[in-house]
């Protein structure tokens, strides 16, 4: 069995009267229950996310500082510089908010760091070009700045003003910045209920707009009372979809009006970007992670994320077009160079794994590339499914990025490990970090000593939670159409799951794909026969006599015909 599975308890006397009351299946009541509702109203409010359930933005922590500051600048003409990040999250924040404060009167520039010559975040390396280039003295840190404590405090020393609008955990003491817009900041539960502490970038950057707006309407500011921010709602489902932060609370609503919007999008840049992605007509989440996200992050990954800001911020298509070629062309470039070190780097592991002691993967090398560390990371945890942390660099400096497993913070890991470490930040899943090459051995030793006191070994097992144990004949077209409801699914609202005991094969199984690496099989409980599919299931383990199947249920349309299909995702002997 490849995975460990954690079937949710059936909770018939409470999914039974949510049905009832809110005319909805007992299958999709449960699968709601699983996901910690168990009030109609709030089903109500998550199964209808609106707009206008999003909270006050001006609860957020130090939101109105930040606000004044900004039209002080606008009052007194002064220029000012949205210092973003090279991921989709820090493009998309720093796109929308130069889109809007351009639109309501402010002088603003923007600048990207080079991921290659200046690393992560508000570096003093990548402030200094950037004051060069745009001597101002005000910064709006956009998608990073919250542990930029030495940068700026030396910018404070020079007369540059900043204004800190991060998602990211906060240095302890924090950066003395103008403004810490920041939803890690409070303990306030009236922010908890607001669900403000899963914001991205994006999402920051759209209440920031907000705020500015509604401060705007009340202030008579020239254009505010007209502004409509709901067209800004494409870039912050991007952004938000890409950076992987929970889709529930005001993520949920941002996304689901987001997605309408990136469907409908008139901005040139996303229009040229779909068409050379080939996306379908209806993107949903999986569409904007897999096929737009890893183009706009290309550049960012490579060398520097100019182009796809350039390509957010096109005014015409055929401005556009050219942008989103090389910007898939990069894409093509990169995952060349990323299957080179994921090779590379799964044959150094593999060398050397040893299941008993290896508890956290730390592996790096001269020269390997930073660019994508972080992908390389994510497929090491994939096959061995263990924190890993992959560097590459230079003789003097090397840079990393770290994947985690529920029960390793790995944020709080580095910060126990900051006496060795040049630079670190993230979250609890995901973080980046830089060393001298000499530190990764001891670094290597701590985190495994760190991993011993906190990983129980079924926490290295992979989880796969399902959300019931269902009879086929519970899966038909229209039973799928209503569980579509729970969309969009992601981080913190996963995709259904479910399994299904006691089956048999009542026909032989088909090869599929250039490889035959593809699996098509028909699975029956006696009753009902469905089709189901085991994408890359390769040379493993195929199911045999009677066996319980985990899968993904899905409605497939072909020929003209509607059916269910189930997506494998494991079986087991009965």
């Amino acid at each position: 069995m490849k995975f460990r599975w954690t079937l949710a308890p059936a909770q018939p006397l409470l999914a039974g009267p949510l049905a009832a009351r809110l005319k909805i299946s007992p299958l999709l009541a449960q699968c709601l229950v699983n996901r910690g509702f168990s009030e109609p109203a709030a089903i109500e409010t998550f199964l209808a996310p609106r707009l206008k359930h999003l909270a006050d933005p001006f609860l957020l922590p130090n939101m109105a500082t930040a606000v004044a500051r900004l039209l002080l600048a606008r009052e007194q003409a002064e220029t000012l510089v949205i210092f973003g990040d090279y991921d989709v999250d820090g493009v998309t924040s720093t796109t929308l908010l130069l889109e809007v404060l351009r639109r309501l009167g402010w002088s603003a520039e923007a600048y990207l760091p080079n991921r290659m010559e200046e690393g992560y975040g508000l570096s003093r390396d990548g402030v200094e070009n950037c004051l060069k280039k745009f001597p101002v003295k005000l910064l709006l840190a956009v998608d990073c700045g919250s542990t930029a404590v030495a940068t700026i405090a030396w910018l404070r020393e020079i007369g540059v003003e900043v204004i800190v609008l991060d998602h990211h955990q906060v240095a302890d003491p924090p950066p003395a910045a103008v403004a810490l817009v920041n939803p890690q900041l409070t303990q306030n539960s009236e922010l908890k209920t607001n669900d403000f502490a899963e914001l991205c970038s994006a999402g920051l950057a759209f209440k920031l707009a907000h705020a500015l707006v509604k401060r705007g309407r009340e202030t008579g500011l020239p254009g505010a009372a007209e502004f409509d921010l709901r067209p800004l709602l494409d870039l912050v489902a991007l952004g938000t979809i890409a950076d992987l932060v929970p889709l529930t609370g005001e993520n949920r609503i941002l996304v689901t009006a987001g997605l309408e919007r990136l469907n409908a999008t008139q901005r040139p840049g996303l229009q040229a970007l779909k068409a050379i992605a080939q996306s379908p007509e209806k993107l949903g989440t999986p569409e904007v992670g897999y096929q737009l996200a890893p183009r706009l992050n290309a550049a960012g990954r490579l060398e520097t994320a100019e182009e796809s800001l350039r390509l957010l911020l096109a005014e015409t298509v055929a401005e556009a077009t050219p942008l989103a070629q090389n910007l898939d062309a990069r894409n093509r470039e990169r995952q060349t160079i990323e299957k080179s070190m994921v090779d590379e780097v799964l044959g150094v592991v593999r060398s050397k794994f040893n299941p008993q002691t290896d508890l956290v993967i730390v592996e790096g090398q001269l020269l390997w590339h930073i660019g994508v560390v972080g992908i390389v990371a994510s497929r090491v945890l994939q096959e061995f499914y263990r924190p890993t942390i992959i560097l590459g660099g230079d003789a003097d400096l090397w840079r990393g990025s770290g994947r985690s497993i529920a029960g390793f913070d790995l944020a709080a890991a580095l910060r126990e490990c900051a006496d060795l470490l040049v630079k670190h930040g993230g979250h609890a899943m995901a973080a980046g970090l830089s060393l001298t090459p000499d530190n990764v051995d001891e670094f290597r030793r701590r985190l495994n000593e760190m991993a011993r006191r906190t990983l129980k070994a079924e926490d290295l097992q992979p989880p796969l939670r399902l959300d019931a144990e269902v009879a086929l004949g519970d899966l038909t077209v229209a039973t799928l159409a209503e569980l579509e409801q729970l969309k969009p699914v992601g981080q913190g609202n996963p995709a259904l799951q479910f399994c299904a005991v006691g089956l048999t094969q009542p026909r032989p199984l088909q090869r599929m794909g250039a490889k035959k690496q593809h699996v098509k099989l028909w699975v029956t409980d006696g009753v009902t026969t469905h089709e189901a599919v085991w994408w890359n299931a390769g040379e493993g383990s195929l199911p045999v006599g009677k066996f319980d199947l985990a899968f993904a249920p899905a409605i497939n349309e072909f020929n003209g015909r509607t059916t269910v299909q189930l997506k494998v995702l494991d079986w087991r002997p009965s």
